[in-house]
């Protein structure tokens, strides 16, 4: 998985990690964060997500282009 570094105002929304959990019957974060990532983000104290990738469904075809 290739990782880019995050702006400051990444949004979870339109994170490709940002998936639907049938379970939980939520969206949720699927990246692998340790507790100590979780705490600055829960606190609001971390500046971007490190794992943030933009979800760009049309990124594909455009290299295919």
């Amino acid at each position: 998985m290739s990782i880019k570094r995050a702006h400051e105002t990444s949004s979870c929304e339109s994170c490709v990690n940002y998936v639907y959990d049938e379970d939980w019957e939520q969206y949720v974060c699927a990246a692998d964060l340790d507790e100590d990532e979780m705490g600055r983000f829960l606190s609001g104290t971390a500046r971007g997500c490190h794992l943030y990738r933009l979800d760009d469904e049309y990124g594909v075809v455009r290299k295919q282009l």
